[in-house]
This record gives C-alpha cells, sequence and structure tokens, in this order.
C-alpha cells in the first residue's frame, strides 16, 4: 500500500511472498524499482480490493490511507507500520523491520552491511564543505533533519537551508537565497505538463544565481524512500561536489 514499503518487500521479500504492490510502484518518476514491480499484481490502496486479495500481512506507511489501514485492521488483517526515514540510520532501521515482518532477518542483515560498505566508500574527508541549496517547486527545501539533507551532509556539502534557521522542511524565499549564495544548487526532475508550482524554478533570480554555479537535477526516485538507492543519490552529489571544486 506504499511505495516505500514496495520497495522494500522487494529487496528483501521472496516474490512469492507478495501478492501485490502498489500503483505507485510502476512509476518510474517516483520508483526506484519500476521495472520490477511490474512484475507483480497490483493495487490502488482501496480496502475493498486489498480484503479481497486476503494478504497474510498489509506494509503500509506511517501515514498511508488511514481510513483504509483502520478498516483493514478492524476486520482483522495484520498490518505493519513503518515511519518515514528522516535519517541513514533510519535506513538500517527499515530495512531490518522488513525483514523481521516478512521473516527474512538474515536477508535484511546482509543488506544492511552491504548499505554500511558502500556507504563508507562514498565517505570522504571532506575538509571546506561547500555550500549547496535543495531547492524545489515553489521553494520548497529540506534541512539536514530530514533525509534529502542527510544525504546532502554525507556527499559533503553543507545545507543552505540549515545555514539559513530551517532544519526540517519548508519554504525558502527567493531573497534568502540569493543572500547565501550557495555554490550549488540542487533541484528535483520536472515532471510532465506545467505546473505554477515550478514556476519559480525558471524566475530570473534563479537564473542569475546558476550563472558560474554548478546546478544538478536529482532523480525523485533514489531520494523518496528510505532505501538502499539513497546510495546513487548520494554517489551523485559527491560528484557534483567534485565539480564544484574544479570550478573554484
Amino acid at each position: 500500500m506504499n511505495l516505500c514499503t514496495d520497495q522494500l518487500a522487494m529487496l528483501i521479500a521472496d516474490p512469492a511472498q507478495i501478492t501485490s504492490l502498489s500503483y505507485l510502484s510502476t512509476d518510474p518518476r517516483s520508483s526506484a524499482m519500476h521495472r520490477r514491480a511490474r512484475d507483480f499484481p497490483q493495487n490502488r490502496g482501496l480496502a475493498e480490493e486489498i480484503y479481497l486479495q486476503d494478504p497474510d500481512l498489509i506494509l503500509a506507511g506511517r501515514y498511508t490511507g488511514r481510513a483504509t489501514v483502520g478498516m483493514l485492521q478492524r476486520l482483522g488483517k495484520r498490518v505493519e507500520m513503518f515511519l518515514p526515514a528522516y535519517s541513514l540510520e533510519d535506513v538500517r532501521a527499515r530495512m531490518l523491520q522488513m525483514g523481521r515482518a516478512l521473516g527474512q532477518e538474515p536477508r535484511a542483515q546482509a543488506m544492511v552491511a552491504k548499505f554500511d560498505a558502500d556507504l563508507q566508500a562514498l565517505r570522504e574527508d571532506v575538509q571546506n564543505r561547500p555550500l549547496a541549496a535543495l531547492y524545489y517547486a515553489n521553494g520548497y527545501t529540506t534541512g539536514d533533519k530530514t533525509l534529502a539533507g542527510q544525504i546532502l551532509l554525507a556527499a559533503g556539502f553543507e545545507n543552505a537551508t540549515t545555514r539559513a534557521g530551517q532544519s526540517h522542511a519548508g519554504n525558502l524565499p527567493l531573497e534568502v537565497l540569493v543572500m547565501l549564495q550557495p555554490d550549488a544548487i540542487v533541484t528535483g526532475a520536472k515532471y510532465p505538463g506545467q505546473s505554477r508550482s515550478e514556476a519559480i524554478l525558471e524566475h530570473p533570480v534563479i537564473r542569475a544565481i546558476q550563472q558560474g554555479r554548478e546546478t544538478a537535477s536529482v532523480a525523485d526516485s533514489d531520494w523518496l524512500c528510505g532505501t538502499p538507492f539513497v546510495l546513487r543519490a548520494i554517489s551523485d552529489l559527491v560528484a557534483l561536489r567534485h565539480q564544484v571544486g574544479r570550478a573554484k
């Protein structure tokens, strides 16, 4: 019923353990495992359809359709709830939780060990961290106490949003972004169609800031969930930091 638990389940479960996945798991814009997800039946997160599939266990996020989850629990279905991941330690914890829920503890433990080894290989001793701004539609941004913020830190950047006084998620006015003078700006990938919320990313001020600075558009699918795919996001940002260093 949840994009993030779907991906953890595909990574840890035996295929025969999966009855169905959320339809979002097949969307390449949000799912890092969209190709593999097509091998499984999809659900729309409706209580009726999930109940009729008669699963032994339902995997849900803390904020997944509360009414639907409550109805399934009242019908006697076992529901395992997963909190969002706000840190790399949370990513480890969610993998282990999934392993316990599915009876696949050894597989989850091996995955965590590989995650730690791969993360260590990406870490570098950075003496002077470049300043990077995470800036999305509607001026949305995230500080250090978010998964995206922790990814940025792991890649060797300082978070401009945190310097501006925001440690969680919120909006960063253009004027503040200008005053921060970040060395790099990281934005999300644009979705098809038109949205007024994305107009700010084309603002002349943004373009002026970007001149002479490094910019990157990240794959949302690697950042959205607490899965091992956050390592790809860290790797991309390490490469961006190297570009910033060469440009200085």
